[in-house]
């Protein structure tokens, strides 16, 4: 049994015929919607985004302050708003994976710092002044074959 064959449909194209036409204009720049910032510390990875608006900040569909709820793990993740002063002036959505709790805060961090310093140039001067735009580069250390642990031997007994 045979399948019959569907035709191609065909789609009207309109071309310009004369050159006067054919000069387009620059399209209108879009307004942006959020900038996006991406923070790494350890195995962490967090996706920050921010917009213009009243200072909502949520972490994976949680408010701020139930998913971080150390105070301490608190100031960490908010200190570019604190030390910029810029603290209601942003609405912040962040996805975060990975880590924990103390890696996933400094992740944050630099995601948010990353962001802004998109949406404002001029602050890339204090973010980097403050140290909120370094990368902290320390990671755990590969576990060798042969050993316990990366550094760890199995114990030595001479007899």
């Amino acid at each position: 049994m045979a399948i019959p064959k569907k035709e191609p449909v065909k789609k009207a194209v309109s071309h310009v015929a004369h050159a006067t036409h054919a000069t387009h204009a620059a399209p209108a720049k879009k307004a942006e919607r959020y900038v996006e910032g991406v923070g790494r510390r350890k195995t962490s990875i967090a996706r920050v985004r921010i917009a213009v608006g009243g200072g909502h900040f949520s972490v994976n569909g949680k408010d701020l302050k139930q998913y971080f709820s150390a105070l301490r793990l608190n100031s960490i993740v908010t200190a570019p708003f604190t030390m910029l002063k810029l603290a209601d002036k942003f609405d912040v959505t962040v996805h975060v994976i990975g880590g924990g709790i103390h890696a996933q805060a400094e992740a944050v961090r630099l995601g948010l710092s990353r962001a802004l310093e998109i949406k404002d140039p001029e602050l890339q001067k204090k973010l980097h002044g403050l140290g909120f735009l370094t990368r902290d580069p320390r990671m755990v250390e590969r576990k060798k074959y042969g050993f316990k642990k990366a550094r760890r031997a199995p114990q030595w007994a001479k007899r």
